[in-house]
């Protein structure tokens, strides 16, 4: 069997099957640069969320914790970014002293529920290019195929008798765009489909740490919303 010469096909393709071949490439390499930089952050985001959570669950306090959060707070991501949105609007609202516990407990969980979607759309930034890749690849070296065989079959038609050595090499030179199509959109659909993987189970984490955080706020509220009745009502007592 001959060697295949890429290059070689790709010289004597027309001008349009080249044009999308270029295509194809570029798509191909915009695709590995975004594989790359996701996994990459995705790998980041669920190493940081681990330790944090760790870090979480062997805090003393939250208010301990919140202000640790705070002093760094340009540089907060994740899990700490979800715990720091809810503590302030805890504090926010505790301390304006003209809520119900219920209230209190729910604008902190508004508030950690609207960070952990601006996570997971920091998360999900450029994925949505691969399923692109993933599903039009094929198809545009398919036309580039088409288009390929017929200005093969174009060119035969000035000539009386044709031969199979006479048009293989034009179909293969159509064919070749196909071939990249394919191996664009293989990988680009296989890391579509993990790096979502992957975030689904980043957002499923997110979620549990945030009931996690909830249930101890709530308990907070009430507990504080309890000592400070108890203090009206020996404050009355007293008078």
């Amino acid at each position: 069997m001959p060697d295949i010469n890429i290059l070689y096909l790709f010289l004597k393709a027309s001008l349009l099957v080249k044009l999308i071949m270029l295509i194809l490439i570029y798509f191909s390499v915009v695709s590995w640069a975004i594989i790359i930089q996701r996994t990459r952050i995705l790998n980041t985001a669920t190493r940081e969320a681990e330790t944090f959570e760790d870090k979480f669950w062997s805090s003393i306090e939250l208010s301990s914790l919140y202000r640790e959060s705070q002093a760094q707070y340009d540089s907060l991501s994740g899990a700490e970014q979800i715990f720091y949105a809810g503590f302030k609007e805890f504090s926010r609202l505790h301390h304006a002293k003209n809520h119900s516990p219920e209230s209190v407990v729910k604008g902190a969980s508004r508030a950690m529920r609207i960070s952990i979607n601006r996570e997971l759309a920091m998360l999900e930034n450029h994925i949505a290019f691969l399923g692109t890749v993933s599903s039009t690849s094929p198809y545009i070296g398919l036309f580039g195929t088409v288009w390929g065989i017929m200005h093969a079959f174009s060119t035969l038609g000035s000539v009386k008798i044709a031969t199979l050595q006479m048009i293989a090499p034009n179909i293969a030179e159509a064919l070749i765009a196909t071939a990249i199509g394919l191996f664009v959109a293989i990988p680009a659909v296989m890391a579509y489909n993990r790096l979502n993987q992957r975030i689904n189970t980043l957002e499923q984490n997110y979620n549990n740490f945030m009931e996690e955080v909830t249930a101890i706020l709530y308990r907070q509220a009430f507990f504080n919303h309890s000592k400070s009745s108890l203090a009206k009502t020996n404050h009355i007592e007293r008078l």
